[in-house]
């Protein structure tokens, strides 16, 4: 069984289901007696059917593959004996020991207590909420939840020993231990249910120190109350320490956010900017955190590997980028990387995406909302974009012939709030520079696109390409000539080296010798006394 397979997690959470059943009734059911005489038989049944889980567990644990080299192993002798090795398999074993044929020693059905070693194999349960906290969408809420159910646990134990603590005691003997269950005037202190909640009450009163609770009298009785006020005080520094994490957590993108749209609102308070766009900003800000849209993609998906970011974004966007008709049919890897550049962008109702003449840079994929083509005067629309449409995708193509020059043709202007993709044309050529077949076809269906609309001109073409190909040739005959040049200059600086070396290695000669002729001359008193 794979670790990592839905199959051994759905088993986790059966096995922590038997678990859990141990840690909680088999306690209780030691101490008040009267549940465990009530429902004698079903808690049988119930023991029995957990000690087969655990059977069962420990076979799948046997065949519970792990990873060698990256590679899952199946081999059930190495499965086993791995498994035998391990602190967990000791644990299991004293777990399942049948300690209830001592129900037969004493003759006593009833003697819950001989069956805490089930309680060891809390583990399993811990195992389960590490799965689950990895898998959940809800991480935090779950982590609160899990600590919740410790605390409920602890609380059930010492609700448990303080009632047993009472019964050695003696009920009633003093204020502290629980009512004498024997006085007829308050038969309801007998019950079951009060028994536990009283005791319930009075853990959680003491654990929690919130509350008074009657003063100890006896050594054992203030023992047991320091003790328990000890675990009460790490109980509460846990619970501050870890809910206060866990709301930190779940406030870390909304406190980001404020702070990015508080530097916004400060930055246009200094600038004095107009009341009309400062409201208009911050609808922006409240549309984005509201739509959940406040996500920036790139940080988060950043600390995957390239591959598995690749399948995220082919997965969101994919779909998307195959409603354009230039790019049906392209080669996937060709998609793959176009996937990876497209960027979300949000536009105001009102604002315009693009204006008539501008130069066209991008285009667009409307993923949610509505806008309008309207015409010069604003007022007057043509036509109307809803989710899917795709423009702009033609004047990023720089097709030789396009009569409108690259230029936008038309206004097109937010109606709500819209969600647009965004591929501008920088990072489409960059990823075409790979694949010059596909950029081939691509230029081929956006020219059909602008014969269809009546905007290519193949005279104006053909002047272009030839324009083009003599600027090609001219960068040619540059890069020639510039590689010439380069290696003449290479080879006079390397001529120049030569030269200045022997240079140098003259003029030490020259040197040398005429520091040995002045040794060699060695001047007479005479000659000294004459000058």
């Amino acid at each position: 069984m794979d670790p990592s397979s839905t199959a051994y997690y759905r088993w986790l959470a059966v096995i922590s289901i038997a678990v859990l059943y141990n840690l909680i009734m088999i306690v209780a059911r030691s101490v008040f007696w009267k549940l465990q005489q009530q429902f004698r038989y079903i808690w049988l049944g119930l023991d029995y059917i957990c000690d087969t889980i655990y059977l069962i567990d420990m076979f799948v644990q046997f065949r519970t593959g792990y990873l060698e080299h990256g590679l899952l192993v199946d081999d059930n002798r190495k499965l086993a004996k791995r498994y035998a090795k391990t602190l967990q398999f000791k644990i299991d074993i004293f777990s399942i020991l049948p300690t209830d044929l001592l129900y037969l020693a004493i003759k006593d059905l009833d003697a819950a207590y001989l069956r805490f070693n089930r309680i060891f194999k809390f583990y399993r349960l811990v195992d389960f909420f590490d799965r689950t906290e990895t898998r959940t969408n809800y991480p935090n809420v779950f982590r609160i939840s899990k600590l919740i159910l410790y605390i409920l646990i602890i609380i059930h134990w010492n609700s448990c020993i303080y009632f047993q603590i009472s019964a050695l005691i003696g009920f009633g003997t003093d204020d502290w231990v629980y009512y004498n269950i024997n006085e007829t005037l308050y038969p309801e202190n007998a019950t079951l249910s009060r028994m536990y909640i009283y005791s319930f009450y009075w853990s959680t009163l003491t654990l929690t120190t919130i509350g008074e609770t009657p003063r100890p009298e006896k050594d054992v009785e203030y023992v047991f109350v320091v003790f328990d006020f000890l675990i009460g005080v790490l109980i509460f520094a846990t619970i501050v320490g870890d809910v206060g994490s866990m709301i930190s957590n779940m406030n870390a993108a909304k406190s980001d956010f404020q702070q990015r749209m508080d530097g916004v609102k400060m930055y246009m308070k200094l600038r004095k900017v107009g009341e009309d766009l400062e409201t208009r900003v911050i609808k922006w800000f409240d549309y984005v955190w509201n739509n959940k849209e406040s996500f920036d993609e790139e940080e988060i998906l950043s600390k995957l590997p390239e591959k598995l970011r690749a399948e995220i974004a082919i997965n969101v966007h994919l779909d998307a980028l195959k409603r354009v008709a230039i790019f049906q049919d392209c080669e996937p890897g060709l998609l793959v990387q176009l996937v990876l550049k497209l960027k979300l962008s949000i536009f105001s109702p009102g604002d315009y995406v693009c204006r008539k003449g501008d130069i066209g840079k991008e285009m667009y994929i409307v993923k949610k909302g509505q806008l309008n083509v309207v015409g010069d005067d604003g007022q007057t629309i043509y036509a109307g974009l809803g989710d899917g449409s795709v423009f702009g995708e033609v004047s990023i193509l720089n097709i030789p012939g396009n009569k409108t020059g690259n230029r936008r043709t038309a206004n097109v202007r937010s109606l709500g709030y819209s969600d647009l993709f965004v591929l501008s044309k920088d990072d489409l050529w960059d990823a075409l520079q790979e694949y010059p077949d596909a950029k081939d076809k691509l230029i081929e269906r956006g020219k059909d696109i602008l014969q269809k609309d009546e905007l290519y001109d193949p005279e104006a073409a053909k002047l272009e390409e030839v324009a083009k190909e003599s600027l090609d040739h001219r960068l040619e005959r540059i890069d020639v000539n510039l590689d010439g040049l380069t290696t003449r200059f290479a080879r006079l600086l390397a001529e120049f080296s030569s030269q200045q070396s022997k240079t140098k290695q003259r003029l030490s000669k020259m040197e040398k010798e005429l520091d040995d002729m002045r040794k060699s001359v060695v001047p007479s008193d005479e000659h000294l006394s004459l000058k």
